[in-house]
C-alpha cells in the first residue's frame, strides 16, 4: 500500500504494519507534525511566546533536539553529549534549551533539530538490527534499570505528542495557522 502524504507534507503512519513500522511511522508523523508547526517562520515567530507560558517554538526545536539526542543517543546508545549540550551545566541552567533558542537562528534551530532527529533514525536502524523493540538500552540506572527501544519510542511519541499541542498554540498566536 503506498504512502498518504497530507496536505502539510506529513507520511501517515501504516495502517498495517508491524510494530516498528507502525511505532516509528507514529514518531515520524509526530516529528512532521513539530517541522509544520515550526516550517516557515523566522525569528519573530519562532520567538513568540503565548500568555505566561515560555515556551516558544525555537525552544521547542531545542529541546527536541536535546531530547532526540538524550533517548537515542545517550541512553539507547551509550553516547556522550554532542555541542552545544556538551558544554552545559546542566546542574546550574536546567532550562538552558528554553532559556537560549532565542538567540540561535532559525535555520541553526532547524538544523541542529534535523541533524539530531537524523542521528536518532540511525540509531534506531543500528538498534533494530542488533536486537530488535526488545533490545535494551545501553545506558541503564540503578533501580530503574535500562529501558528498551520500544519503551524510548513509545516515549518520544508522547513527548513529541505533548509538545505539539504547545505547537498548535503558539502557531496560531504568530499567524492565525491552525490545524491539528
Amino acid at each position: 500500500m503506498p504512502d498518504f502524504v497530507d496536505e502539510h507534507g506529513r507520511v501517515q503512519p501504516p495502517l498495517a504494519g508491524d510494530e516498528a513500522a507502525t511505532l516509528l511511522g507514529f514518531l515520524d508523523y509526530q516529528r512532521e507534525t513539530l517541522a509544520w508547526k515550526c516550517g516557515g517562520l523566522g525569528s519573530a515567530g519562532l520567538t513568540t511566546k503565548v500568555a505566561a507560558s515560555q515556551i516558544t517554538l525555537g525552544g521547542l526545536l531545542k529541546h527536541m533536539a536535546l531530547v532526540e539526542d538524550w533517548w537515542f543517543s545517550q541512553w539507547l546508545m551509550g553516547e556522550g553529549w554532542r555541542p552545544p549540550f556538551d558544554a552545559v551545566d546542566w546542574e546550574a541552567d536546567p532550562d538552558w534549551e528554553w532559556r537560549t533558542a532565542a538567540d540561535d537562528s532559525p535555520e541553526d534551530l532547524v538544523a541542529r533539530w534535523q541533524a539530531s532527529v537524523e542521528r536518532s533514525r540511525e540509531h534506531v536502524a543500528k538498534a533494530l538490527q542488533e536486537g530488535g523493540m526488545g533490545l535494551p538500552a545501553k545506558k541503564s540506572e540503578e533501580g530503574w534499570g535500562s529501558p528498551s527501544l520500544r519503551w524510548i519510542i513509545c516515549h518520544m511519541i508522547e513527548e513529541y505528542a505533548r509538545h505539539n499541542g504547545h505547537a498548535d498554540l503558539i502557531r496560531e498566536s504568530v499567524d492565525g495557522e491552525t490545524g491539528e
